[in-house]
């Protein structure tokens, strides 16, 4: 196919390039200065013994879906590799990855980096999240007849209509999945139209992801921190919104004046804007990555450290989840905090989880709020009724609950393949 062979060449020649675009890259916080010879292929840990399958997410939210079937693989006795590409994703699953799995960076999609990669791991099965989907990797795959499967899979009627442009490519690319597990019917309508040739729908891996884990004696310390105050958060929050999040607070106090609220910015280098601009409003703010835990004139505390929205969740009962305000949003992933028990508040803007919303709303766990005034209304409404607060926690977490069971769809569709894939290797 024309525009895949000019892709594979167009890596190729770009291959010698890479340690300096990786090193530019780790300079500017965006590579993981230590192990950028695992973006090349070049392992860092030997691979084990036995039957291993490979689990791809492109970032954070990707590899945090993949939680549960790593859990129910090592059960299985099945080694389990875990690749992501960005630096968050590996901090947070060094913590969140069970014992037993192995975390790598995923490689560059260059044809070397690539063979490298499989050559030295040798996997089994290829499982990867959502739409990651890369020419040389796919290739390197089929060339070795690994099966590769797409779980938890999605794809835009924008990104879908992308790829009906290139239909010959398309196929190619899509007809390289040996089983699609899609999310719902209509992504897997999408699949299929695209040339996947075995699509089925096994749901939302989402769901079944473990709540964030927290450490005890830190949560013990923060609430002490907290004291008696009344205390909401705002999280993954974009700059877009952040002033309606500032004018809420403003709103708020005039009832509710020692007010604490917490902004979980959705990229934490994030936190010094914010900082500034809820100072320029005279507010008193500490930024836990400089000043520590929030004392008792604190108004605003910004969490821009990874890994601390187990805390957040479990140290208030009212969230607004981010990018939901301001179009362009799609929303960010509510599941955590509804897991946890927490009332959800967001915006209109949805898109991207626009299931796990419409549950949560229909259930009576989660409200729509369109502007600041009624981000303020709902947020009074709610920490001055326990009652109701208690009972919008318990339905988000409900509504959640019963949305699982696509990681046990999964399990029991790849299985077969990682047996097949060994008795092919046998011959």
């Amino acid at each position: 196919m024309p525009l895949l062979k000019l892709y594979h060449y167009a890596t190729l020649l770009a291959t010698p390039l890479a340690e300096r675009a990786l090193d530019w890259r780790a300079a500017h916080g965006k590579e993981d200065s230590a192990r950028l010879d695992e973006r090349m292929g070049r392992a860092s840990r030997p691979r084990p013994a036995g039957r291993l399958v490979w689990l791809h997410g492109a970032s954070l939210g990707e590899g945090l879906s993949l939680l549960p079937l790593v859990e129910r693989f090592i059960q299985q006795g099945v080694e389990t590799l875990v690749t992501t590409g960005t630096v968050s994703s590996a901090q947070t699953l060094r913590a969140r990855l069970p014992a037993g799995a192995v975390h790598q960076y995923a490689p560059l999609d260059s044809p070397q980096f690539v063979a490298s990669f499989l050559d030295h791991w040798r996997p089994d099965v290829a499982v990867f999240a959502e739409s990651e989907l890369w020419p040389n990797m796919i290739a390197g795959l089929r060339t070795r007849r690994t099966p590769l499967v797409l779980a938890n899979a999605r794809i835009s009627e924008t990104s879908a209509a992308r790829w009906g442009k290139w239909p010959r490519t398309a196929r190619r690319i899509f007809g390289a999945i040996d089983l699609c597990l899609a999310q719902d019917a209509d992504n897997a309508a999408r699949f299929q139209a695209l040339g996947a040739p075995n699509v089925r729908v096994a749901g939302n891996l989402k769901y079944d992801a473990p709540a964030p884990p927290v450490d005890a004696a830190r949560l013990a310390a923060v609430a002490a921190d907290i004291g008696q105050r009344p205390v909401w958060a705002a999280v993954s929050t974009h700059p877009d919104e952040e002033t309606a999040i500032l004018d809420a607070h403003s709103i708020l106090t005039q009832r509710l004046p020692n007010l604490l609220t917490l902004i979980a910015p959705r990229h934490s280098e994030r936190g010094a804007p914010i900082v500034e601009r809820a100072r320029a409003r005279g507010l008193n703010v500490a930024r836990q990555s400089q000043d520590g835990a929030p004392t008792q004139d604190v108004q605003i505390y910004v969490a821009d450290t990874l890994g601390e929205v187990g805390v957040v969740f479990r140290s208030t009962s009212v969230v607004f989840m981010g990018k939901s305000l301001a179009a362009p949003g799609g929303g960010q992933n509510p599941i955590e905090p509804a897991q946890c028990g927490c009332a959800v508040l967001h915006g209109p803007h949805v898109g991207n989880f626009v299931e796990v919303y419409a549950t949560l709303d229909a259930d009576k766990g989660a409200v729509q709020i369109d502007d600041a005034a009624a981000l303020a209304r709902a947020v009074q409404f709610l920490l001055t009724d326990p009652a109701m607060l208690r009972r919008m926690g318990r339905a988000a977490a409900t509504s959640v609950e019963k949305l699982g069971g696509a990681a046990r769809e999964t399990i029991a569709a790849v299985t077969p393949l990682l047996a097949q894939h060994r008795a092919l290797e046998r011959r």
